[in-house]
């Protein structure tokens, strides 16, 4: 009997059908950029890390997205406005935001401030698609952020009294309200192909920072240019904006933006376990208590139906 491996463009054809899997691994892409920003911060000044970001990936895509791009260019004129508001949005304020919170706050706050991204999809969802959560919905995304609190607080739900909003939570929890606009206006582009739509909105993004990342560079020093710090840069253009807005826009393509919300509490979750395995820290009794509740929460609401 001969086996005959399966074909690279058959595994990116199954890959492309499991929404799952699929927002499983921008969390992870993600949850790795939050731990890159915030070792980043004091070495890259926060504009200039979203520009090299989506500077980088946006010249590295490009080469695979020049034919389809050029193919796409008239769908692309027809809704110009609408496609620099996408970019504006998903690419340029919130990644801009998310590294100058990194500067004044610390990991703990992040990372409770981001679980509460799939509430403002919802809200944004209301407001602009009139979609409503299910009961089922609602009570994963409860039971996830209840996951992600044990984690966060080590099981020790006192360390909440200790919690305070400096500067860079507000700035932050900015950052969360206008990313929560981002899955539901991606539902509304023109339909087109995947590497167009992002080579648009990386490039269009890495655009309009130029006039920011120039006045910073005014008053803070540039980079260094050294192997961390391109490493650095390196991750965050291929695994954190590549390979994640692939793998999240096709994912909310496929099942809604309400119902890949939830996914949004893996990011604080993997990043603990990063932590853990990262930086040394015990595996405890809480971090499996958490993680398993996070995963139940996303599971519930990913698989329940959306009401309209």
């Amino acid at each position: 009997m001969t086996i005959v491996a399966p074909s690279s463009s058959s595994l990116r054809s199954r890959l492309a059908q499991q929404p799952y899997l699929l927002l499983t691994l921008t969390s992870l892409f993600w949850a790795g950029n939050g731990v890159l920003g915030r070792f980043a911060a004091g070495q890259i000044p926060p504009v200039t890390l979203a520009l090299l970001r989506w500077g980088v990936a946006f010249l590295l895509l490009l080469p695979f997205a020049w034919r389809p791009l050029a193919a796409d260019w008239p769908i692309l004129r027809a809704r110009l406005g609408f496609m620099v508001l996408l970019s504006l949005i998903g690419i340029s304020i919130f990644n801009t935001l998310q590294y100058t919170a990194l500067q004044y706050t610390t990991a703990l706050n992040v990372l409770l401030l981001q679980s509460a991204g799939p509430l403002f999809m919802a809200m944004w969802s209301l407001l602009l698609l009139r979609v409503r959560l299910t009961w089922a919905q609602a009570g994963g995304m409860i039971v996830s952020l209840i996951g992600v609190l044990v984690i966060l607080l080590r099981g020790d739900l006192a360390a909440l009294g200790t919690i305070s909003l400096n500067r860079g939570d507000l700035i932050f929890l900015g950052a969360m309200f206008v990313f929560g606009v981002y899955p539901v206006l991606t539902l509304k582009r023109p339909a087109m192909h995947e590497l167009s739509f992002l080579a648009f909105t990386f490039g269009c993004g890495a655009a309009l920072l130029v006039p920011l990342a120039a006045a910073e560079l005014m008053w803070r020093p540039a980079p260094a240019a050294t192997m961390t710090n391109m490493m650095t840069v390196a991750y965050v253009a291929v695994f954190s904006s590549i390979l994640a807005y692939l793998c999240y826009n096709r994912g909310v393509r496929l099942i809604g933006a309400n119902r890949a919300a939830p996914f949004l509490h893996l990011v604080p979750a993997i990043g603990a376990a990063l932590a853990i395995f990262l930086l040394g820290e015990h595996l405890e009794l809480f971090h499996l208590v958490g993680f398993a509740l996070v995963l139940a929460g996303v599971a519930v609401a990913a698989r329940s139906r959306i009401e309209t």
